[in-house]
């Protein structure tokens, strides 16, 4: 591109434009924002491929932080792929990718294995059912408590709606759905009702995010679970068309108090962040690479780490806390 240059014959007349553009830059105020700029310590020019795979929970954020890093380093390219964090687990310490993404704690095997994880975000797993659910109405007075969810998820003792809400004549037979894709957010939920994995959820396995919260939606009987960025429309800060987030009956009162009914994207990210929210699900989505980060994967995780932290919010996800932060950035210094 080229830049074109022009020259003012008098001093006075360059003068007047400048104060030209000054009072157009004060007229405008922070309408427009500043162009992102790199770092003061960060390289001057980069380039390269950076290659990830992984969690559905981590693939928005992670689309929208590569965008973000190209505006700075256009020679920089990124490609990105979902398919669950078991398989960018996989990817990571197979080579196959520069960052496999992990939306759950990353296991001694696996470090053993030179695991080298990153942690770079919160989010959580939440319950869901159809808005045509039959007893969608006692389920949101009352709410679900780990001990029913274990019983619906994991031993399978509790087969109808009508047990879940204490109404025993309605017969409605409940359909589970989980995962059948290697998922952090099924390992988070199964540990969350007193199981150790996902192999321990019992229920009709469907591949990933999306086609999880879209069985369910279809299916008036069904419950799941999903990640934050699906169990929400990230577009609209509601729930998505045709679903409902379970209140969870954290302290087993029998009812779904005002901070348990979680219904759109400003709760639900105010839960988790300040601990409202049961933990797991609630829980930090890592980076992994095989061994300590190649020098550009280690200069785009430290963007994510500060620059990239503002784009957190807008795109339906959690900042970590400050000490989080702080250990992060160590591992990647």
């Amino acid at each position: 591109m080229k830049i074109a240059r022009f020259t003012f014959p008098r001093f006075t007349l360059w003068v007047s434009c400048l104060l030209m553009v000054s009072m157009l830059l004060s007229a405008c105020g922070s309408a427009t924002p500043a162009p992102a700029v790199p770092a003061a310590n960060a390289p001057a020019k980069l380039s390269g491929t950076i290659s990830a795979s992984g969690a559905f929970a981590l693939y928005p954020m992670m689309t929208r932080w590569s965008e973000e890093f190209q505006k700075l380093y256009p020679d920089v390219q990124f490609d990105v792929s979902g398919g669950g964090a078991g398989k960018g687990m996989t990817d990571a310490l197979s080579n196959a990718v520069d960052i496999g993404m992990v939306s759950r704690s990353v296991k001694p095997e696996e470090v053993a294995k030179g695991a080298y994880s990153v942690g770079v975000v919160k989010d959580a797993v939440f319950p869901v059912v159809s808005a045509n659910n039959p007893v969608l109405a006692d389920i949101l007075a009352k709410g679900i408590s780990k001990e029913i969810f274990a019983k619906i998820f994991l031993t399978g003792e509790i087969k109808t709606w009508g047990e879940v809400v204490g109404k025993p004549e309605n017969k409605d037979e409940i359909h589970v759905y989980t995962r059948s894709d290697a998922a952090g957010a099924a390992d988070v939920w199964a540990q969350f009702m007193g199981g150790k994995a996902q192999a321990d959820i019992k229920g009709i396995g469907v591949n990933a995010d999306p086609g999880l919260l879209d069985a369910v939606i279809k299916d008036p009987l069904g419950i799941g679970y999903n990640n934050l960025g699906y169990a929400f429309d990230l577009s609209t800060g509601k729930l998505p068309i045709g679903a409902q987030v379970v209140p969870v009956d954290a302290n087993g009162n029998g009812k779904a108090d005002a901070e348990e009914v979680i219904d759109t994207l400003i709760k639900a990210t105010d839960a988790v962040a300040n601990g409202k929210y049961p933990s797991p699900p609630a829980r930090v989505l890592n980076f992994v690479t095989k061994g300590k980060p190649s020098a550009l994967v280690q200069t785009f995780i430290q963007w994510v780490l500060t620059d990239g932290q503002k784009f957190i919010p807008e795109a339906g996800f959690v900042a970590l806390t400050p000490d989080q932060l702080a250990e992060s950035l160590a591992k990647v210094k």
